[in-house]
């Protein structure tokens, strides 16, 4: 298990969605097939440990403190991640029209002041990521569209759900990182199409902030929703 370089979300480091989504896929704790409506076997909670190191091997074990639950290891030991089993969960954001979603992404505040420009998912400097890019709408949600890649992965959905969550909270010289996520996905997105991904904040506490983000195909179909929390950096 290796999170390829191009996957990256701060400099050094894997981005949050698709890291936890390799390691919940390896872990069978999400899965689905392209156009399929069948559920995945299992929804499963990541919590980072530490930032998700590139192009190393990482491995999965059992973890002692708790049944079902994984650990993610690098190669001297260091834990990285827990996978954990997780509940359905609630709410879902309501989604929005694609014209909508557009126009909010024509006010992406990360054109002009993004803490990791090349960040995978959302990083308008990284040549060949998802390019999502969630602008604010007037109630405070997030709204992007996303054109699937024509490979599509669990791990996709993860990343697409991950950054959209997080820019509802991330504000000019305020930073903040993704720190756990748990992801449900009833189905994958089919390739080349344009959907739309929204996110809003459901309240937090000191420097952790909690989202919630959904993923809709472009008929309006939910194909995927998402709750994390994201952690405040701490001032330059």
């Amino acid at each position: 298990m290796i999170i390829e370089a191009r996957y990256n979300g701060p400099p050094g480091s894997g981005n949050g969605g698709w890291s936890a989504g390799i390691f919940a896929t390896a872990v069978g704790g999400t899965g689905g097939d392209a156009g399929s409506a069948a559920a995945p076997p299992g929804t499963v909670e990541v919590t980072l440990r530490r930032p998700p190191p590139l192009g190393v091997p990482l491995r999965t074990v059992p973890a002692n403190d708790q049944p079902g639950r994984h650990e993610v290891h690098d190669p001297d030991g260091a834990l990285v991640a827990q996978v954990t089993p997780v509940a359905e969960f609630a709410p879902t954001v309501p989604g929005v029209d694609l014209a909508t979603a557009r126009a909010a992404s024509a006010d992406y505040a990360g054109f002009t002041g993004h803490p990791f420009p090349g960040c995978y998912v959302c990083g308008p400097e990284h040549p060949d990521g998802l390019r999502i890019f969630p602008g604010r709408l007037p109630d405070g949600r997030t709204a992007a569209p996303f054109r699937v890649p024509a490979e599509v992965r669990p791990e996709t959905v993860w990343a697409a759900l991950d950054c959209p969550g997080g820019w509802a909270v991330i504000g000019p010289g305020r930073p903040y990182v993704l720190g756990r996520i748990a992801v449900r996905v009833a189905a994958l997105p089919r390739p080349g199409d344009e959907c739309v991904v929204t996110g809003a904040a459901s309240g937090g506490e000191g420097r952790k902030a909690l989202v919630h983000s959904s993923l809709y195909a472009p008929d309006g179909t939910l194909l995927a929703h998402a709750r994390a929390t994201w952690i405040a950096l701490p001032a330059d």
